[in-house]
């Protein structure tokens, strides 16, 4: 192990990333200090204009560095269709998939009582109040298909009921290109039971 503090703290700094262990640590520090300064010095300078520039967009709640992001200023967009995400990482998926004009409201995660993320924590109070402005046709519920994202998608379904908004979910099942053969169980059991007439 190297004599330095610094390397330590930078190893440290490194495993907050997700997915990123002790050794992944290591060998990314040791690789910036031995083989790429100039790329950590970019890396250091793009995290900082980063954190200094982006905050949250005041509709919707993703990533922006303007009051509104581009999505929430466009007027091509459709406002009747609002499009519940967990993540910035989830919307960006579906709008490479160009499968949906709408808008959305991003939770920046899930319910996890035992994370301490609760409604609060979600900016439950400011998707209702976007709802609540008459805009809204529908709600689409993209959440991910996890224990947590099955039960904040519940959650939100239950508190949108009292409202004048239809309220969906996307389907789930088998993948296009997909064979039987591989699927999980999980997968095929919902599969069958979304199953939708042709």
């Amino acid at each position: 192990m190297p004599d330095s503090r610094s390397v330590e703290q930078l190893q440290y700094a490194l495993q907050r990333l997700p997915g990123v262990g002790p050794k992944s640590a290591q060998r990314m520090a040791f690789y910036l200090l031995e083989r790429d300064r100039e790329g950590a010095f970019s890396i250091a300078e793009a995290i900082k204009s980063a954190l200094s520039k982006v905050n949250h967009c005041q509709r919707c709640n993703n990533f922006s560095e303007n009051d509104l992001c581009s999505i929430c200023v466009s007027k091509s967009r459709d406002s009747r269709l609002l499009c519940i995400a967990e993540t910035p990482a989830d919307i960006e998926a579906i709008e490479q998939a160009s499968a949906f004009k709408g808008m959305y409201f991003v939770l920046m995660g899930h319910l996890s009582p035992l994370d301490g993320i609760g409604p609060e924590q979600l900016g439950i109070s400011r998707m209702l109040e976007l709802i609540e402005t008459g805009e809204v046709d529908e709600v689409i519920l993209a959440t991910n298909l996890t224990l947590e994202g099955e039960a904040t998608s519940d959650y939100i379904a239950d508190l949108l009921l009292q409202r004048d908004v239809s309220v969906t979910r996307l389907a789930r099942g088998v993948p296009v290109g997909g064979e039987l053969e591989y699927m999980d169980a999980g997968t095929l059991s919902q599969a069958f039971s979304d199953r939708r007439e042709i």
